[in-house]
């Protein structure tokens, strides 16, 4: 079965974004699409970016830890809000921090605002930031607008149906490129 590194990009308090990070951990579990493992930005409180990990003489233990979370899944599953037209600095933080890690890796993104365009402004730069570090983006994005009216606290979408369906087509897009990459690499 694939991995899936589901990252909640925030660390802000209140924040809301998290509703829908778990909404995609039941449901890709439930589901059965993949394992999931939910990397919670909040809970590492890393140190604003200095260096690089490969250039850390002596790195701190949770970096380690993050490194080799994102180094053991088959993709990544990032669940950003939209700050400022931008991606909050929590974010930029830990792309920075790794580089290895991310090179040809499968990476979703998931954005949520409580506007009406659900993040969509914050697509563009977050996308071409991870182009500069080789990751490769899926192409399928999963925009929520009014994301306090769209999920409940518990990730509990309003409306289940109509969210189900459109993570379903997102989600086998992510597995298809997972699967994509591994002929990739076995030459077949």
């Amino acid at each position: 079965m694939p991995s899936i590194a589901i990252l909640s990009a925030s660390v802000r308090t209140g924040r809301e974004s998290v509703r829908v990070t778990k909404f995609f951990q039941r449901f890709i579990t439930e589901n059965k699409f993949a394992a999931t493992d939910l990397i919670d930005l909040e809970a590492y409180n890393f140190r604003v970016f200095e260096e690089r990990l490969s250039h850390m003489p002596q790195p701190d233990p949770a970096v380690v830890d993050f490194a080799n979370r994102i180094k053991k899944a088959d993709a990544v599953l990032i669940v950003t809000p939209e700050y400022n037209g931008g991606y909050p600095a929590s974010l930029k933080n830990v792309i920075d921090l790794l580089y290895a890690e991310w090179q040809k890796k499968p990476i979703a993104i998931v954005t949520v605002s409580n506007g009406q365009f659900g993040g969509s402004q914050v697509i563009t730069s977050l996308v071409f930031t991870l182009w500069k570090i080789r990751a490769w983006v899926v192409p399928a994005m999963f925009p929520v607008p009014k994301v306090e009216e769209s999920f409940s606290k518990d990730g509990v979408p309003a409306d289940e149906a109509a969210v189900s369906k459109r993570a379903t087509t997102f989600i086998k897009e992510i597995l298809w490129c997972i699967e994509a990459k591994k002929k990739m690499e076995s030459g077949g």
